[in-house]
Order: C-alpha cells, then structure tokens, then sequence
C-alpha cells in the first residue's frame, strides 16, 4: 500500500468526533499551506501584474459593487 492509501483507510476508520478532528487539522494545514505561497508570490512580485490590472479596472470603472 502507499502511504496515502495508509491514511485513507485509517480515515475511514476514525470515530465521528476524531474525524472532525482530523478534518479541521487539515483544513487548518491547507491554509498555512496557501497563506506561505500567496505571501511568497506576493514578496517576489509574482502577483504585481495581476494588482496592476485588477487597479486598472477600477479606475477605468470596470467593476461592480459585490
């Protein structure tokens, strides 16, 4: 088995409160996960273009009030 199937099937196994356990754990993980990446972009300019276009279309009007 791979590890991964390892963990589904211990997943499957996991007790209601454990898994909701689990589950946040993850969800909390992916978050730091895409926090580091979005400041990592962001600091190294990956993300100017993008800003420089979204900032653009608002002074031009192209966007609408959510």
């Amino acid at each position: 088995m791979s590890t991964v199937e390892d963990i589904e099937s211990a997943v499957t196994r996991l007790s209601a409160i454990d898994y909701s356990r689990f589950r946040d754990w993850v969800l909390e993980y992916d978050n730091r996960i895409w926090d580091k990446q979005m400041t990592e972009d962001a600091e190294s300019g990956r993300l100017d273009d993008l800003a420089a276009e979204a900032l653009e279309d608002f002074r031009t009007g192209r966007c609408t009030d959510l």
